[in-house]
């Protein structure tokens, strides 16, 4: 038959996580005075103790639960723990030490400082402790890993080793939506979802953006208040949505191949509490956008007012961009469109001359509308005199006629 051999130490170790209480309510069952049960069940919630007096309906608590198990961890927030090493016997234990460690599925990183100083001695009694701090940056398992080392009453060294496993788990839900302007404008749509199991509150969502962008913060109104109010609170599975804009740098803009290829936009730094007040961080990664396809040519309109007025005509400029690797010899024409609204003004079939490979040139244009409303501006077209192909350009941008 086996045996197995029953080793005794002579110090206990202890582990305890550090977290802030949560506030305990009531369980809300109720119903109106009129239905068959009355008062029964507001008379019951009257009387639990959890129970906020007048706001018995409202599930706000007034007492504090301490932790009754290790709880949840989310990506981005600190996992924080008391490790504890205690002489139990009768007699002083030589050379203690304690070092811990967190395993991850990606790494194994030190925690305690005590690893770096010399092993002390335990008297009766006595405890040699540790707190550990560290912010959660990888999801899905991991082991804390605790290791004690002393000197037995034989003089030689023992040690023994306890593991602490626990699931850090994702706390928001991060959604992007990418819109490409007219102009080299980017605009940037964030979703921040809470898919924790409790409220939290959103301290701050940031872009951090690259070397190639300029970003503008669309979330505020007057005097930098956020358009979410002084407190951004999301209750579980609730979300918000935040809109940036991103400029390209004037180094980028200038040359279409450069800003064809500015595919990195930034990164978002979202900071958030949770419960008592306890912080969290998460930023994503490197966020990228779909260059447009811009063809061999590129067609702005620059200096083109968003309100024009009936029956008056109105200029604006039109900017041709060679975005091909040859030279272009083109022909301006400008169609007038049975249902538009708009009549061109001016001379057509405008030969532009031969435009090199990523040069611009700039043509002012003169429409008169002749009908009120929101039209599109329509009817422009280049024609590529050495492949005998046209380009149109219909739906560029819109002007409101009054």
């Amino acid at each position: 038959m086996d045996t197995k051999e029953v080793v005794e130490h002579l110090v206990a170790l202890k582990v305890m996580r550090l977290t802030k209480p949560a506030l305990i309510s009531p369980k809300i069952v109720t119903c109106d005075s009129k239905d068959l049960p009355g008062n029964i069940l507001n008379n019951y919630l009257k009387d639990d103790a959890t129970a906020v007096t007048q706001m018995e309906t409202l599930a706000a608590g007034q007492f504090l639960l301490l932790p009754q198990s290790f709880g949840n961890i989310y990506l981005g927030e600190t996992f924080s723990c008391y490790v504890c090493v205690h002489n139990e016997t009768n007699q002083p234990v030589q050379s203690v030490s304690i070092k811990a460690d967190l395993q991850t599925n990606y790494q194994r990183i030190p925690l305690t400082t005590q690893q770096n100083q010399s092993p002390i001695m335990l008297d009766v009694d006595e405890t040699l402790s540790d707190v550990i701090h560290h912010e959660v940056k990888d999801l899905g398992t991991h082991i804390l890993v605790c290791e004690v080392t002393y000197m037995s009453n034989y003089n030689t060294l023992a040690s023994f080793r306890k593991f602490f496993k626990f699931e850090v788990m994702k706390p928001l839900d991060v959604k992007t939506k990418f819109y490409n302007a007219e102009s080299e404008d980017v605009y940037l749509e964030a979703q921040v979802q809470n898919i924790t199991s409790g409220p939290i509150t959103l301290e701050q969502v940031s872009l951090e953006s690259s070397q190639q962008f300029s970003v503008r913060s669309l979330n505020e109104i007057n005097d930098n208040v956020s358009v979410f109010g002084n407190v951004t609170l999301l209750q579980p599975q609730e979300s918000c949505q935040y809109l940036y804009c991103l400029t390209p740098r004037e180094s980028i803009s200038k040359e279409i191949k450069l800003l064809a290829a500015a595919k990195n936009i930034g990164k978002l730094d979202i900071v958030w509490r949770s419960n008592l007040g306890e912080k969290g961080r998460l930023q994503t990664s490197q966020l990228q956008r779909m260059t447009p396809d811009y063809g061999d040519l590129r067609v702005t309109y620059e200096q083109l007012p968003s309100k024009v007025t009936l029956d008056e005509p109105f200029d604006f400029r039109c900017k041709i961009t060679n975005a091909s690797e040859r030279t272009l010899d083109l022909i301006l024409k400008l169609r007038s469109l049975q249902d538009s609204c708009l009549l061109w003004c001016g001379v057509s079939n405008r030969k532009l001359g031969p435009l090199e490979s990523g040069n611009s040139i700039t043509v002012t244009l003169t429409a008169l509308p002749i009908n009120t409303g929101l039209h599109d501006i329509a009817g422009v077209s280049l024609v590529d005199l050495f492949l005998k192909r046209t380009y149109d350009y219909d739906d560029l941008a819109s002007v409101y006629v009054c």
